[in-house]
């Protein structure tokens, strides 16, 4: 697996053997094979046997943290959020369409997708998303190396922008750099323990305003390097402690005892969490140091099951 097909990974597996990440990655199990399918009809079929759930988490934080970005800079809603580590899109697909998680598992786990070529999937998938289109829909661009995940995207009218470009292996194209100038919210949900300062720089630096930079990140890695490294840029980066947010149940019981070590290696409580069976992510917020004063996370990251959010500011553990 080359360095450039990892940066496609969504933190559910695998990793080269001397990359950083390897450590920890090759402790999980790989799902390669789902990442870059002519459609994700495989993805939803193969993540959801294991409960993959993260992006139902993201879309309510994201539409928060969308709805929130106008009220501190000079731009108007909506706002241009650039999703990293895109894969098919469904970020996107359930920021700006009334839709949930499980309403996508029923889609493309039907007996009508499973009897449809590519192209017919896209021909309903056109249909089906423009009739749940949001009013207030935000652009999205989308940025991921694999090209038929982009493809797909692009097809059925989820990214308003792709690209297929790996910023850990080379500078950004002019294009990319003219289309993310408008970004105010720049959102990951995975790949962050493949990613490094070289892909967020470039497009920091293209940015006309400051943005936000909200990343789901596995409690067993560790997100301080590219947090430490956002600081030159005016971004202070706050960890929301609780609530932390399933990812997909374990595979083995060896990866259960490998997210038990890490996430306790890390500081971290694994009881109730990553005991019960599931990877576990926190949400890493990275802002001007004005806007966190202005719009305390605790604001942003209101979950009905806990009385409030505890949050670890610029001296975060992980």
């Amino acid at each position: 697996m080359t360095h450039a097909r990892r940066y496609v990974q969504e933190d559910l597996g695998s990793a080269a053997p001397g990359d950083p990440a390897a450590c920890g990655q090759a402790e999980m199990t790989s799902f390669d094979e789902v990442y870059d399918q002519p459609d994700l009809r495989h993805f939803f079929r193969v993540l959801g046997h294991w409960d993959y759930q993260t992006p139902r988490h993201a879309q309510g934080l994201f539409r928060r943290l969308a709805a929130a970005r106008p009220r501190t800079t000079r731009a108007a809603a909506p706002v241009t959020v650039l999703d990293i580590c895109c894969s098919y899109g469904i970020n996107a697909a359930l920021l700006n369409h009334n839709l949930t998680l499980e309403d996508l598992y029923a889609h493309y786990t039907s007996p009508q997708a499973a009897a449809l070529t590519t192209a017919e999937l896209i021909e309903w998938d056109r249909a089906y998303y423009a009739s749940h289109r949001r009013p207030d829909a935000h652009r999205v661009i989308g940025l991921d190396i694999a090209a038929n995940a982009i493809s797909y995207a692009l097809a059925v009218g989820l990214l308003d922008e792709g690209f297929t470009e790996n910023l850990e292996a080379a500078p950004p194209t002019p294009a990319l750099l003219r289309a993310a100038q408008p970004t105010l919210l720049v959102t990951v949900t995975g790949g962050a323990s493949f990613l490094s300062l070289r892909t967020f720089q470039p497009l920091l630096a293209a940015a006309h305003e400051p943005v936000w930079i909200a990343a789901l990140v596995l409690r067993t890695g560790s997100y301080r390097h590219i947090a430490d490294g956002l600081t030159p840029y005016g971004l202070i980066t706050e960890k929301a402690a609780v609530p932390t947010y399933p990812q997909r149940r374990f595979t083995s019981v060896h990866e259960q005892r490998y997210a038990i070590t890490a996430v306790t290696a890390a500081g971290e409580d694994p009881r109730g969490k990553e005991t019960d069976g599931y990877f576990h992510t926190a949400l890493h917020l990275s802002r001007p140091a004005k806007d966190a004063a202005a719009l305390p996370l605790t604001t942003l990251t209101k979950d009905d099951r806990r009385p409030e959010s505890i949050i670890e500011r610029d001296s975060f553990r992980g």
